[in-house]
């Protein structure tokens, strides 16, 4: 077992990081262009593989854009939760306010 992972973990990673670097946008590569770093990948499966993890992308954080309703900071990206966030506290009042209102189907107060 532990031969056959040897094997696989290094294939897996050669993998993925080859994927990755095609897939990445050219304007996201960094020191060495995109060709350079596929053929150094698949040269070198463990330490191209590697090496374009730590070194060849640009990492972007995850989440919503600087100053959106999902974030706040000085430019420094932080999830707000939910009930922290204005815009989705204001769904929720607007959402009880429709379902409060009598409609057609309505008698006109709660059962």
């Amino acid at each position: 077992m532990l031969r056959v992972l040897m094997f696989l973990v290094p294939l897996a990673l050669s993998v993925y990081a080859f994927i990755d670097c095609i897939s990445t946008k050219d304007e996201d590569i960094r020191h060495i262009p995109k060709p350079l770093w596929a053929i150094l990948v698949l040269l070198f499966p463990l330490v191209g593989s590697i090496s374009w993890l730590i070194a060849g992308k640009k990492r972007h954080p995850a989440g919503g854009a600087v100053g959106s309703a999902w974030s706040r900071g000085g430019g420094r990206q932080q999830w707000v939760a939910p009930d922290d966030n204005p815009d989705f506290l204001k769904s929720l009042d607007d959402d009880k306010d429709k379902d409060d209102k009598p409609g057609d189907g309505d008698r006109g107060g709660p059962a």
